[in-house]
């Protein structure tokens, strides 16, 4: 499946919803052809395949691949196989820290995108399987040629970036300054900082991916994309925190003041709700200012940063 993004561009109609639609398929068409429904039954384990496919096909909104397919069509990127791969990496490795993340041990959450979490299904001994096979799966889908058609060289870049975000200075980092800030009260540079490791790293990575497996070297424009990559990446969070708040609980697919009873300090509660939605706007338009140099291509990555600051869930 080839996204329609050409065709839009080329004619100036600009259907972002069905942008989401198109890279939510093109992303779990591949996914199918990774991790593929003959595994349970090959397996001696099928319990780890299933617990694998459930926390990666029940898909929410597949914003990490969009953003990954986004940047390709910003950059003029034809050819889909790659961003495929990069599109895969961040989102297994998404997929990966919230089962994790829903653990009792961790932000104990018995719901995950609408229905319950991985461990409530399957125990939490698979779940924290499932979650180390999909990391690894990350890591295998980028460095393996059957899956990544790209350089040797721009393979290892890909793998470098993923696993930088993802890990000790990113991702798990933020995950560990979250756990330790429970019950306590941290500034608002903390904060932020948390929040740059623990949401930001990823979503900066899935810009970073998109502009590696184009084999963009132009230096203004990667550095407007990781500029934009960064404020995005805060806006999303301060969003969710202002969610967490204010959502329908049914619409948001998991139980609303959860950061409220981790006695958590978050963005609304340091800043007050309305400051915290300006905050978020401007960082919104931040994120699209950045993207000035760039041609009526850009406008996926315009309406991403909009999105993520106007949904529901």
């Amino acid at each position: 499946m080839k996204l329609l993004t050409k065709v839009h561009s080329k004619n100036t109609n600009f259907d972002f919803n069905t942008f989401l639609h198109e890279a939510k398929q093109q992303f779990i068409n591949f996914l199918e052809q990774i991790l593929p429904v003959e595994y349970e039954t090959m397996s001696a384990d099928s319990n780890l395949y299933a617990a694998m496919r459930y926390a990666t096909l029940n898909v929410g909104k597949c914003l990490r691949p969009a953003l990954v397919y986004a940047t390709g069509v910003a950059l003029d990127m034809d050819n889909y196989s790659v961003l495929n791969a990069a599109a895969a990496g961040v989102e297994l490795i998404h997929s990966y820290s919230l089962v994790h993340d829903d653990l009792p041990a961790m932000d104990n959450d018995d719901f995950r995108r609408g229905r319950p979490s991985c461990h409530k299904i399957f125990g939490e001994a698979t779940a924290i399987l499932a979650g180390d096979a999909l990391q690894a799966l990350a890591f295998s889908v980028l460095s393996e040629q059957h899956f990544n058609p790209s350089s040797a060289e721009t393979r290892i870049k890909m793998v470098n970036i993923l696993a930088t975000a993802a890990g000790m200075h990113g991702m798990v980092l933020g995950q560990g300054e979250d756990l330790a800030a429970e019950n306590k009260f941290i500034s608002l540079a903390k904060l932020t900082k948390l929040h740059q490791h623990k949401t930001g790293a990823l979503i900066k990575a899935a810009i970073h991916l998109g502009i590696v497996a184009t084999n963009c070297t132009e230096p203004t424009k990667i550095k407007a994309l990781l500029q934009y990559g960064d404020c995005i990446g805060l806006a999303f969070q301060i969003h969710d925190d202002i969610l967490d708040i204010t959502a329908d609980e049914t619409i948001l697919g998991k139980p609303i003041n959860s950061d409220q009873r981790n006695n958590k300090s978050t963005f609304p509660k340091l800043m007050g709700l309305d400051q915290a939605k300006n905050y978020a706007l401007e960082l919104q338009q931040k994120a699209i200012a950045s993207l000035e140099i760039f041609n009526i291509n850009a406008s996926y990555l315009r309406d991403l940063a909009c999105y993520f600051v106007q949904r529901e869930y």
